[in-house]
Formats: C-alpha cells, structure tokens, sequence
C-alpha cells in the first residue's frame, strides 16, 4: 500500500458539528440582524455577550474541537462547510478554484438573502498599483481627487454634518473619473447600469445587464483619458475589449470603497482608532469588510490537503468575523482584496479601490477635520458594525475651531445661500443636553439665514413684471415668514438646553 492510499492519509469528508452547535451558531448568525442588542451588552461591560463575542466564542470553541479545521453546520440560510481560520479560508479556495471547482460566489446578507457581487476579471496590476509604486502618480490621483471631493465638502448640511445621498452621489462621480476618465465623470447612468449588472450576477438575467454594461463602457473607451485607471491600461497596449469586463469591475469596487470605506475610515480618525488615512482604510476594511461573508458553491469535487469536498457543497467566508482582535491569522498577509472582492486568488482592481479610499481620506483631511457624530464610539470600544449609510460624520474646517462666520449673500442680490456649510460644534449630541443645544443653535442660525436669503430672492426685482410674479413673491415672503419664526422657537429650546 502506498503511502496515499494509507488509512492515514486517504481523504475523508469534512467534521459535521453538533446539533447543539448548529443552534448555536444559527442563534449567532440571526443575531447578525439586530445591531440594537450590543448596546445594553456593552453598557453592563458585558462584551462577550454582544453580536460579535459571542460568534468569537463560538468559533473559538469550534477551533477547539475540531482541531481548527473546517466544519460543516447546518443554519437556517443553508448547510456550509465554515473554514474556521483566514489561512484555511484561503487555501481551501485557492485549492478549489485552481481545481475548477467553483461557481461564481455571492454575497450573504445578515438576514440570509443572497445577492450578486460584482464578477471577478484579471486587471493589469502594474497600471493598478501605479499609486502606491510612484509618489508623482499619488499626488496625480490626489489632484484628480480634488474636484469631486470639494464638491462633497461643500455638500455639507447647515451643521457641518454630511448627508449619505448626497455624498454617495459625488463618490461615485469621482469613481467614474478615477476609472473611466474625465468625460465618464458626468455619466450617471454608466454607474447605474454597474449596480444593475452587479445585482444580477449569477442570475439569468446577468447575460442581458453585461452586454448593457458593455455597450455603455464602450463608449469611453475610444478616446481614454490618460489620467485615468483605462487610460493606464489601454497605453500598456491592452485590447479594450477585453479589458471591459476588468475596468467594469474595478468602477464597481472603486465605487464601493469610495463611498463606503472611505466614510468608515474618516469615522475611524475621528474616534482616534486610526492615525493615518492608510491606517484608517486598512482599519475600516479589516474590521468592516464590504463582502462581509461570501458564498462558494463547489460545482465538481476536489481534494484540499486531507479533506474531500464533494460538489454540492456551499463554502461560507466570513471575514469579518474571523479578523477580529484575538483571532489574527499570520498566514495571510493581505486581507485587503478579499474585503472587497470575493476572488480566492487575489485582486488587483480591489488593491486599487483600497488606494483610491485612501486618496479620498487623504483629500478630504487635508481640508477639513472629520467629527464623529454618531453612533458615539471610542478608539477601544469600536462597534461590531458601522453602516456607513447610518453613520453621521460632520466635516470642520481645520482652521476654524468653532462655528463660521456668516456667509451672507448682498440684501436684494437675490442669491439664495442657505447651502453654505458651517463647522459641528465640538460637543456632539447623544452626550448631554448643553451638546443638544449646541447643535441646535446651529439650526436656528441656518434656519435664519434660510429666512434671510428668501426675503432677499423675493425682494428681487424681476417679480415686478405681473400679477404671477408678485403672488410668487409674496409665496416667499411667507415662507421666509415662518423659518424666522421657527428660528426663534429652536433659539429658545437651545437656550433652555444649554442652561
């Protein structure tokens, strides 16, 4: 008998858990839909019990019994084989996809429900890491950055505080121009179709969304932009279609890391758990990954090391909750691409959306200081999730520590400048009634100016010319009526908190 095929090193199918590990671990993933729990747990000091101590003794136990090897449980979303360590994770995947054994993955939601992630395509990755090779290619990326993110910044509300429609709208303008070039920038149906396609991945409809994809891709790439991601790629002599499919991927995740990381990360540096825009990203990506898990069906069977995987079996990678502090695994060195990208073999197009994140950071720090509003959090006690569309950041310019000035438009110019941004106070809300206060006379104070600048449209002379015309001045007359009344209501109740 050869040394194979010994009883001691035949494969043999992967360990099936408990039923009372099943429940366990089923009870964890539910409890992945209600964010509300670790907040009782946390204010009794009780980690252990919030959303993800418990799911880090679980898989400790796990590691225990099973010598750390893969399991197989069995949930309410499914029966998956769990890789219980990063390394695992990794080389199970890599295993099976040099094996051909995988179907395209998707993603898992916390309430179970599947979803396409965008399709994996090789990008060139000298054009990719072209940022992080070359100093003159980051102050490029950071210069290419500049209009987009001073578009964002002067999005602020009254308050300072920036508004997720709003800055989810100018990340992916400036994902656009990264990617595809200047003259993509304004294609807001090119991001569109992205999402559409992305969605779809894996479903029947995919084929028709991809060629829609394509057709509109197309259209930018005739004439490149030199400064952008394409215009890299394609001087290097690459056929533009069959690069399509790569840069379409890379928009998808630039466009993710943009709006998204970029978010958490400026969060991060406020909280203090960050001391760089690198260190911030990196952060962001390593604790609130965007693929948090990811589902692997295994289409034919293969052999990793001494385990049989037979086809039929579904493969969970969650990152998210195997990297946390305590659970680091020194066999992969870089979790960055798998954060983003669900690729077992690495991302070159993920590596560049993580250094665009960075950019964007870097950008945005260098004109105004990031103020964590909510959730409230310090650098040691970090939420298990941050949703970057429920996170409430404000942006302070770095050389005005309390509030601006007024910014008041000339009486009778008729310009309207309720949009003018104004700093957070430092006090924040969710801490006392004087931070209440705090923020809302900076209400009253747009709500005033708001007032102000509709008297000063109304008072405009070209309502003179007939009877519409002075029935829509006296419209905002009325209007700004009433927000000076509301200014005073929200003056007295910031006095009556601040006392």
């Amino acid at each position: 008998m050869t040394p194979v095929d010994s009883p001691a090193t035949a494969a043999r199918r992967p360990a099936t858990a408990w039923p009372l590990e099943n429940a366990l671990f089923s009870a964890a993933m539910v409890a992945q839909r209600l964010p509300w729990t670790d907040a009782p747990a946390r204010a009794l000091g009780l980690d252990a019990l919030t959303r993800g101590g418990v799911t880090r003794r679980l898989l400790g136990h796990l590691r225990r019994t099973r010598s750390g090897r893969p399991v197989t449980l069995s949930t309410p979303y499914g029966s998956f084989l769990v890789p219980l360590t990063p390394g695992d994770t990794e080389g199970l995947l890599t295993r099976a996809d040099e094996a051909g054994a995988l179907g395209p993955a998707s993603g898992l939601t916390s309430g179970g429900r599947r979803y396409g992630l965008s399709p994996h395509a090789p990008l060139d990755q000298e054009a990719a890491a072209a940022p992080a090779a070359d100093p003159r290619s980051r102050e490029a990326l950071d210069a290419l950055l500049a209009e987009d993110v001073d578009r964002a910044v002067a999005a602020r509300r009254g308050d300072g505080t920036l508004e997720w429609q709003a800055w989810y709208r100018d990340m992916l303008r400036l994902s656009r121009r990264v990617v595809v070039g200047a003259g993509a920038a304004p294609d807001t149906l090119l991001s569109e179709v992205i999402a559409v396609a992305t969605s779809t991945a894996g479903d029947r409809s995919y084929g028709a969304g991809s060629a829609a994809l394509r057709r509109r891709l197309e259209l930018h790439l005739t004439d490149p932009d030199p400064d952008s991601l394409t215009g890299r790629v394609l001087a290097r002599g690459a056929d533009p279609d069959a690069v399509a499919p790569a840069l379409a991927h890379a928009l998808a995740l630039v466009s993710e890391a943009a709006a998204g990381t970029a978010l958490q990360a400026l969060a991060l540096l406020a909280a203090g758990a960050a001391v760089s825009p690198a260190d911030a990203v990196g952060e962001a990506l390593r604790r609130y990954p965007p693929v948090a898990a990811a589902v692997y069906p295994v289409r034919a069977p293969f052999v990793w090391e001494d385990l049989a995987i037979g086809a039929g079996t579904e493969i969970l990678r969650a990152p998210g909750w195997l990297r946390r502090p305590g659970d680091a695994d020194g066999t992969v060195p870089d979790p960055i691409p798998s954060a983003l990208c669900a690729d077992p073999t690495g991302c070159a197009a993920a590596r560049f959306a993580a250094l665009v994140a960075e950019a964007v950071v870097r950008v945005v720090t260098a004109r105004v200081r990031p103020v964590l509003i909510a959730p409230a959090c310090t650098a040691d006690r970090l939420p298990d999730t941050l949703d970057p569309r429920t996170l409430l950041v404000a942006l302070q310019d770095v050389d005005d520590p309390g509030v601006h000035e007024d910014h008041r438009g000339r009486a009778g110019d008729g310009r309207v400048t309720v949009g003018t941004a104004t700093a957070v106070p430092v006090s924040a809300y969710g801490y006392a009634p004087a931070s209440y206060g705090a923020l809302a006379h900076a209400s009253a104070d747009r709500l005033e100016r708001h007032a102000e600048s509709l008297a000063a449209c109304a008072d405009n002379s070209g309502w003179n010319e007939d009877e519409a015309g002075e029935r829509f001045r006296m419209i905002l007359l009325g209007h700004a009526e009433r927000c000076a009344e509301a200014a005073d209501d929200v003056r007295r109740a910031a006095q009556r908190l601040s006392d």
